[in-house]
């Protein structure tokens, strides 16, 4: 079952998100909300609780070596335990530019549907057993998902690689 809220035209990034994820399989409903200034304004307009929305963060292993790391929007990513999971020393996150470059998306509405190349995924274990949104491939526009088949049909490893996030940051 797929539906969409319309609230405007929808961009190349945001109809490749959506052939990506119809291509998928899963049960999915794409929400386009317009411009948000927060995660709760994010989460109350995509009707889900704040720690269900599922930010997708691009992270550099090295050259040419990408992986998506889904986090709930409540957490932050523990550099610590991602790097003891990958079993690497170094990681970053590339710059606004080179985050487009790899992904065809631009921050803010990075999604691991439709990017450029399938990198692969480490999803935050939080995001299991759970309703989900992710980023829809605009801004303002987000796929509601169950996380379970988020993490299925992205084959993604389920850790905990996540943190709270410091008072007063989301």
């Amino acid at each position: 079952m797929t539906s969409e809220q319309d609230h405007g035209a929808a961009t190349e990034g945001e109809r490749r998100a959506a052939r990506a994820l119809a291509d998928a399989g899963i049960a999915h409903e794409i929400v386009r909300h317009g411009p948000v200034r927060s995660l709760a304004e994010a989460a109350a307009a995509r009707g889900i609780d704040p720690s269900g929305i599922v930010k997708t963060l691009v992270v550099r292993r090295g050259d040419d070596d990408y992986l998506f790391v889904l986090v709930p929007g409540d957490r932050t990513i523990s550099w610590p335990k991602l790097r003891t999971l990958l079993g690497v020393s170094r990681m970053s996150m590339p710059d606004a530019a080179t985050a487009k470059e790899v992904t065809g998306y631009e921050r803010g509405t990075i999604t691991p549907f439709g990017s450029l190349r399938a990198w692969p995924v480490v999803a935050d274990e939080r995001v299991l057993g759970r309703p989900a949104s992710i980023g829809g491939g605009g801004h303002g526009v987000g796929a509601r998902v169950d996380g379970d088949d988020l993490v299925r049909v992205l084959d993604a490893t389920v850790a905990d690689v996540t943190e709270p996030m410091p008072d007063g940051a989301a």
